[in-house]
């Protein structure tokens, strides 16, 4: 049954039924049966009405109070289901459904849309669609709209005022296969000679741009799926409050909300410990996945992030573009991190086309921009690094993208161990002295220069004096800032994605990842792959002689008593303090903070801690782990270059060989590959027993690409090396006094003084 109203500007609404209610009983009959959707609009003064009415409408709906009246706008392309989907949410929520082709255009036109757009063509319609929007006026309600509206730049910004736009993203083949049932072979815009898969591509640019809220719909989902995930993003969107972040040692007295822009600038937390998610990750259902396998790296990485940063934090449209910035022509090649076989059921996972030749570039050629979004005004911000090698040329490499104001207000510092990075690491950081970034050695290891900057962070007098003095806050792009870490979820994520649409395996096969790693960093954010639905069964953690993570995950034991740091092939893994593992204690142990805060603290204090029987065996489920000596790292790159002409630089070899001891054979394992060999051409030469080796690294490098087959030669790097190689360096002494000084002189140097 549908009930129309008639009204004019100087009497109220009339409404008429078996029986006369009152106004705020019908309101709540037409709620409870879903029929204030089929009212009839029949002037601009009915619409009105209805603008009225829906706002009465509110009061009843605790959920419409929460939106504060404001419209849940459906946009997507013809065949998406907005209609469908808006009343099935609308019931969900208790809310008036409006769709703009039934409700107003055919009302007002009085005749179908299709026969209108045969009438007047594809332009006339557009602009005529687009004033019937610009004239409508509701609140509070479900509001279906057209698959062209958001081609009407003033119709949309007219609508939005008083709504939320919830994009159904939908698979292009889904929506013809749709349109194709409903018989439809015609949309606005569609001309002959053009194909409605184009139409598609060439719509899909106006609905990001005017999106609020992305709902993702996979492969297969039902109308009923897709309204259920409408009314889930339409919560989180309200919801802003519950997305925070907790330090790994939290504790309720000392509870703050703390949300994502929070945590990208701050850094480390103020009580020592490292920002997670309090509710952890969202868990992403098989079909959407299952489309994921089809698409870019940059469009799963939109995907991911956009599940896991608020979009009050940062829009899902700058997000975006902040993406496929950082996922462009600065990786040299298309698929960003391509997996490769490398024998039998072993695949490499080539992390290193970014800038700088290593798996850095895959967090920081976004972070920076993350950073620079989330900066409060009126405030400079010195990002401290401490590296064992790649980290620091990526990070300068990545904060160098930045321009105006934004490239004014933030400086980055990087301290790196004078004897243990390669000189080609070197060379890259010392390399650039462009703006406000330094890269300063120290006569000491990474673990020196990473407690030093710890320290900075937790001395109140130091960060006072810098604030008050220059105006200037500490942040630290090293994997414990969170920013830095999540991006690195990404490329775990499409690594098996790459492998399902390689038809390798199926999505839900299993596979075993092993990763080189040091600060655990790649390995914590493996896991949280695997948390948000990726069937990785175990991480293999792969270490060189400085085997401490191998040793912590065998035996629960964490000591550093009496135990000095060797130099290796692989200086990137080359740590004995692991950041990182207080973010896997905190996880395997269901967010103890006590528990994280008391080893922790002791590992500080007395430099070492045994984990509780009952989380080792938890710890050994998720992770193993082994490690690799220099001559067996060699042998390996050795073998695998005989055998296939590829060739590994030596981070890659200790996975390879950890795998090869550990890995059973029955599932794929990926070897995570995070550097290009050429960064470590003196230990390669080695390796493949290549004798009379250049000096220059540029002859090296051309050298080591004669011999290699595979993978191609890193032309950026080259590029570095010819253009800016041969600088030199500031070298401090091992002193944290004396790294003070260092990172007030860049303050120094770098921003106005505060009078």
């Amino acid at each position: 049954m549908i009930y129309t109203f008639r009204l004019n500007s100087r009497k109220k609404p009339n409404f008429y039924r078996e029986k006369h209610k009152k106004k705020t009983q019908l309101l709540r009959l037409y709620s409870w049966m879903g029929l204030l959707g089929a009212i009839s609009l029949s002037s601009r003064t009915a619409r009105c009405c209805l603008c009225q009415l829906s706002t009465l409408k509110s009061c009843f709906s605790t959920k419409s109070a929460v939106l504060g009246g404001r419209n849940i706008l459906l946009m997507g392309p013809p065949g998406a289901g907005k209609t469908t989907a808006g009343k099935i949410v609308a019931h969900k929520m208790g809310l008036p459904a409006i769709d703009i082709d039934d409700d107003v255009l055919e009302t007002a036109w009085k005749m179908p849309v299709a026969a209108k757009l045969a009438e007047v063509g594809g332009k006339r319609f557009l602009e005529e669609e687009g004033q019937a929007l610009c004239n409508f006026c509701v609140s509070g309600c479900v509001v279906s709209l057209t698959g062209s509206n958001p081609l009407h730049h003033e119709a949309m910004q007219h609508i939005k005022q008083n709504g939320v736009v919830v994009y159904l993203d939908v698979d292009s083949e889904d929506i013809i296969e749709r349109l194709d049932r409903m018989k439809v072979n015609r949309i606005v815009g569609q001309e002959e000679g053009v194909s409605m898969r184009d139409i598609l591509l060439y719509r899909r640019r106006f609905y990001e741009k005017w999106l609020d809220v992305r709902v993702f719909c996979g492969t297969g989902d039902t109308v009923e799926e897709v309204a259920e995930k409408v009314v889930r993003a339409v919560e989180r969107y309200q919801e802003h409050d519950e997305e925070t972040y907790v330090s790994t040692r939290y504790s309720e007295m000392s509870y703050r909300k703390t949300f994502f822009s929070d945590v990208v600038i701050e850094g480390l937390a103020a009580d020592g410990g490292l920002y997670v998610p309090r509710k952890g990750f969202p868990k992403i259902p098989k079909s959407e996945w299952l489309r994921l396998i089809s698409l870019s790296y940059p469009e799963r990485a939109s995907v991911l992030l956009e599940k896991c940063i608020h979009p009050h934090d940062i829009s899902a449209l700058d997000l975006r573009s902040m993406i496929f910035k950082a996922y462009g022509s600065n990786f040299s090649s298309k698929k960003v991190a391509p997996v490769k076989h490398l024998v039998q059921n072993q695949y490499v996972q080539e992390l290193f086309h970014g800038p700088t030749a290593s798996f850095k570039d895959l967090a920081l050629q976004l972070m920076p921009q993350l950073f620079a979004y989330c900066l409060p005004p009126m405030c400079n911000f010195l990002i401290l690094v401490a590296t064992s090698g790649d980290t620091g040329s990526a990070v300068l490499s990545g904060f160098s993208q930045l321009s105006g104001a934004n490239a004014h207000r933030a400086g980055v510092l990087v301290f790196f161990p004078e004897v243990g990075v390669s000189q080609i690491q070197k060379l890259q950081m010392t390399s650039f002295r462009e703006g406000n970034t330094r890269a300063v050695s120290v006569l000491s290891d990474f673990d020196f220069c990473q407690k030093s900057i710890k320290r900075m962070f937790g001395d109140a007098g130091l960060t006072g004096h810098l604030t008050v003095e220059y105006g200037t806050i500490l942040s630290t792009a090293n994997s414990i800032n969170w920013a830095r870490l999540l991006p690195q979820v990404v490329y775990h994520s499409s690594g098996y994605l790459d492998l399902c649409r390689d038809g390798v395996i199926n999505f839900g096969d299993p596979v075993d990842v092993c990763i080189p790693t040091g600060n655990f960093g790649n390995a914590m954010s493996a896991l949280y792959a695997k948390q948000m639905g990726i069937p990785i069964r175990k991480v293999i953690c792969a270490s060189n002689h400085n085997r401490v993570v191998a040793d912590f995950i065998s035996t629960g034991g964490y000591d550093l008593q009496d135990r000095s740091l060797l130099l290796s092939h692989s200086p990137a893994i080359d740590i004995l303090k692991s950041s990182n593992l207080e973010r896997f204690v905190h996880h395997i142990s269901d967010g103890n903070s006590c528990l994280v805060k008391d080893l922790f603290t002791r590992l500080d204090m007395q430099k070492c801690f045994q984990l509780p029987d009952h989380l080792l065996g938890k710890m050994q489920e998720q992770v193993q782990a082994g490690w690799c000596s220099e001559d067996d790292c060699l042998a390996a790159i050795q073998s695998v270059h005989g055998q296939t002409g590829y060739i590994m630089d030596t981070h890659t070899a200790v996975a390879k060989v950890v795998a090869d001891r550990l890995q059973d054979g029955s599932c794929p394992t990926v070897l995570c590959s995070t550097a290009h060999y050429g960064k470590f051409a003196p230990a390669v030469f080695k390796a493949l027993q290549i004798q009379n080796i250049p000096e220059d690294p540029v002859e090296q490098l051309k050298e080591l690409e004669a011999a290699a087959s595979k993978p191609e030669a890193h032309r950026e790097m080259m590029k570095c090396l010819k253009e800016r190689g041969g600088r030199g360096h500031r070298v401090c002494a091992a002193d944290y006094s004396v790294l003070v000084e260092e990172v007030e002189g860049v303050i120094q140097d770098s921003f106005l003084k505060v009078t």
